[in-house]
């Protein structure tokens, strides 16, 4: 098995407010059909010889969107939403190889597993340490996994369904017991929980970002700028950048454009025409790309009209990812159906219950009939982007029968709170990102029936048994096997509108060299360096 072959030898809504400035606000990216790279995920672009490693320097790293908070409890730690920053600050137990397509040691030194998948052993590093001299050892990584999860950070959910036991046999030892089986248990040492805060970061009673990680903050002033700088103490040796500086630049133009002026050596950019020109100039990069990376979200909880299965199929039927894609994505979209399309690994022979107007038109019917007036909100973010996806809906829900008032909330915050704790909403714009290197992570959060994270409201005890056995599911056979059975249910139950996939491109100028892509988007800058300036 390639992704768990690791090592066998040896509060809550600030992170959703996080998912949603990723989600709502972005149209799906690229199609590999039709940008000028031809990747679904991995290295884009002839990177030049930068001869030998140099060191000194600022790299300056445009992400999404500007952070709000450098504790990993308040976050979704994806490489949009502060990951990278994260980890460059923390560094990651445990790494994602984005070219072997397996897990490997990164602050740990290794984690091994018992052969059921089980007990899972992680030894640490005897030479790591937090930045403030204080020892990284077993006692520390428990302290910040148990504060991870008492803040209910947004992996808590998952582990606390999946983790029974941990505890440490010695200083460099952690074990971890868990409740069923789980060869891709490794993922989630890729994020939140892999992130090691020092217990000495509330030794003041306020929190203070002290971490194992290759750099240490040196200012950080929210939605401006985060500059990090070299730690001396990182285990690997010091960093060969000086600092590492995270700038906020608003739009993916604008991002492109300080890119190729040489005012920034890297940006995350997310937008389909954004990803396409990119991609079409010849910049270099790592692309990056996700399952149900654009979908409507409809609220199917009692009291809304989507509590009728019909209309949810309804909503379903008339959704034309091809429409959308042109009217909402300038056409350089990755529209589809299908949960998993072809180019992913768990696209099966299933195929998605999709676009059908005449099926949309006949399930409204019967639901008119009964006493369904036709009428949806749609919710959405006040914003000339946004707005396209919202009139994109409008018309083809509209075209067979609906009536849909379009809300714009006036804030991300407002929106948030609308979809994810009043529930005030009908239908929805927003994706899942579903990872390649781990799909069950995603799926429990979005569609498991007692999920926080389940914006749908969606309640099935049939989707809740075949998660428990995506988790279980000993090699990528099974598991795609189970998601068969997950599309075939989708299309029973109508819980959401795919719509298509999502690509991202981090690009980064042509001296940028050993930039590190691991799990979901996030970068490692440990090695990172740049040469003499040879130009965007």
């Amino acid at each position: 098995m390639r992704r768990p072959s690791l090592a066998r030898a040896g509060t809550m809504f600030t992170a959703l407010a996080a998912t949603v400035v990723l989600l709502s606000g972005c149209a799906a990216t690229t199609d590999s059909a039709t940008d000028a790279s031809g990747v679904t995920s991995g290295l884009v672009g002839k990177q030049p010889d930068g001869g030998e490693p140099t060191s000194g320097g600022t790299l300056s790293y445009a992400t999404l969107s500007g952070i709000s908070s450098l504790d990993p409890v308040n976050r979704q730690d994806s490489g949009a939403t502060g990951g990278s920053e994260m980890a460059a600050i923390y560094d990651l137990l445990i790494r994602y190889d984005t070219d072997a397509k397996e897990y490997k040691p990164q602050l740990a030194q290794s984690l091994a597993v018992n052969g059921d998948n089980t007990v899972w052993t992680l030894k640490l590093r005897p030479d790591a340490k937090f930045s403030d001299g204080t020892p990284l050892d077993a006692d520390a990584v428990q302290w910040s996994i148990n504060r991870y999860l008492e803040k209910n950070g947004l992996q808590t959910q998952v582990w606390k369904a999946s983790v029974a036991d941990m505890t440490s046999p010695d200083p460099a030892t952690v074990v971890f017991t868990l409740k069923q089986p789980w060869n891709e248990f490794p993922i989630m040492f890729t994020t939140g929980p892999g992130m090691i805060v020092a217990p000495s970061s509330m030794a003041t009673g306020t929190f203070t970002p002290v971490g194992a990680g290759p750099f240490t903050v040196e200012k950080f002033a929210s939605q401006e700028e985060l500059v990090l700088a070299a730690s001396s103490t990182y285990w690997n040796g010091q960093p060969r950048l000086a600092k590492l500086r995270f700038p906020v630049i608003q739009g993916e133009q604008a991002k492109l454009e300080a890119l190729h002026s040489g005012g920034i050596d890297a940006a995350y950019v997310r937008r389909s025409e954004a990803v396409h020109n990119a991609l079409a100039a010849g910049d270099i990069g790592y692309i990056h790309t996700v399952s149900l990376g654009t979908i409507g979200l409809i609220n199917q909880r009692e009291g809304r009209a989507a509590s009728d299965e019909r209309v949810r199929k309804a909503i379903v039927a008339a959704i034309n990812p091809a429409v959308y894609n042109e009217r909402a994505e300038d056409g350089y979209g990755m529209p589809g159906s299908d949960m998993f399309q072809s180019w992913s690994q768990w696209h099966g022979t299933v195929a998605a219950a999709g676009y059908d107007p005449e099926a949309a038109k006949k399930y409204l019917a019967e639901a008119k009939a009964d006493g369904f007036d036709g009428k949806l909100t749609y919710v959405g973010s006040n914003s000339a982007e946004t707005q396209r996806n919202a009139l994109a809906y409008q018309s083809m829900l509209q075209a067979v029968g609906f009536t849909v008032e379009i809300s714009y909330s006036p804030s991300i915050t407002d929106l948030v709170k609308r979809l994810y704790a009043d529930h005030d909403f009908d239908v929805a714009h927003g994706g899942f990102s579903v990872l390649e290197e781990s799909p069950f992570v995603r799926m429990y959060g979005n569609f498991h029936s007692e999920s926080p994270s389940n914006v749908l409201g969606y309640k099935n005890a049939e989707m809740d048994q075949l998660l428990a056995q995506l988790q279980t599911a000993p090699n990528d056979a099974d598991r795609l096997a189970v998601l068969e059975k997950v599309q075939t249910l989708v299309n029973d139950t109508a819980p959401l509108a795919t719509i298509g996939a999502g690509k991202v491109l981090v690009t980064w100028r042509k001296n940028v060299h050993e930039i590190t892509p691991s799990a979901d988007g996030i970068m490692l800058f440990g090695n990172a360096w740049l040469a003499a300036d040879s130009g965007s």
